[in-house]
């Protein structure tokens, strides 16, 4: 199943799933959270046609040939108007992401799961940032701290900001787009932390924080690209960006990580907005 979009009118979302069902493409309607509610694509081989004439009923739900679906549709239909499915969690998860999103949280994962058998001090001296003593060309390093976390709380916070984040960047501009901004934030974030404090850090954490830093840049810089975070999101990161700094979090906190990620977010931000022709659309 692929999630088409996500919106808090039902009576609305049932319009398009009539038009829809008229086309012969069956849609459903699932609840969500904080009174949402998600139209979901039985077949993905339809997904293409789905979205560009949801694109179209955004623009103009008024449209007479909408409501003509909807009672052509409710004179046959057997079953109540409004289907509440529940999509697995693992559709729900893939829906959100694309390849490359998915890859790197299978991979935090299972580093992590490696962490609860027992297997800290290997992992650890396989994957730490280098101590540029010896070990500088070992490349690798220089992203895969980013993969280490220390806690369950450590790891799901991080891989759900990525899910929410990269998987938005991904499904709008391609899994390169995505990989580039993980590579760039990864090592200078990385680079960061190194600088003021050593080696002995981990986490997701600044390469979300650059995440963040451009989808905010670029949807205030260039909006017409149609690709923005909610404010809400913006403003909870950097309330948290500022308690770590204040050192109220009860715990340590990789601030020079967070700061350089978002900086190195923003800039890449400004380079697409400002110096780069508009990606490609990943649908």
């Amino acid at each position: 199943m692929q999630r088409i979009a996500v919106l808090n009118n039902p009576r609305m979302a049932q319009a398009f799933i009539d038009y829809m069902a008229s086309r012969g493409i069956e849609l459903t309607l699932a609840a969500e959270p904080g009174g949402q509610f998600a139209i979901w694509l039985s077949d993905p081989a339809h997904q293409v046609e789905t979205e560009a004439e949801w694109q179209q009923f955004i623009r103009h739900p008024d449209d007479q040939k909408y409501q003509a679906a909807s009672w052509q549709v409710a004179n046959r239909r057997q079953q109540p108007s409004f289907r509440y499915d529940s999509p697995s969690m693992i559709d729900m998860v893939k829906s959100g992401a694309g390849p490359v999103c998915l890859l790197v949280m299978v991979l935090a994962v299972g580093i992590y799961g490696g962490w609860l058998l027992g297997w800290q001090a290997p992992l650890f001296y396989w994957l730490h940032f280098p101590t540029m003593q010896g070990d500088s060309w070992e490349v690798w390093r220089y992203v895969s701290h980013s993969l280490i976390h220390f806690s369950a709380l450590h790891v799901i916070f991080n891989c759900l900001w990525w899910w929410v984040l990269g998987g938005r960047l991904e499904r709008h501009s391609g899994s390169g787009k995505l990989l580039e901004v993980f590579i760039v934030s990864a090592l200078v974030s990385g680079l960061a932390q190194f600088w003021f404090h050593g080696p002995n850090f981990g986490g997701l954490s600044g390469v979300v924080y650059a995440l963040m830093g451009y989808l905010w840049w670029l949807g205030w810089l260039a909006p017409s690209r149609g690709l923005t975070i909610p404010n809400g999101y913006v403003v909870f990161m950097l309330v948290w960006l500022v308690l770590g700094f204040v050192g109220v979090m009860g715990f340590e906190v990789a601030n020079m990580a967070h700061l350089f990620g978002l900086i190195s977010g923003c800039l890449l931000a400004f380079v697409d907005a400002h110096l780069r022709q508009p990606a490609d659309s990943a649908h």
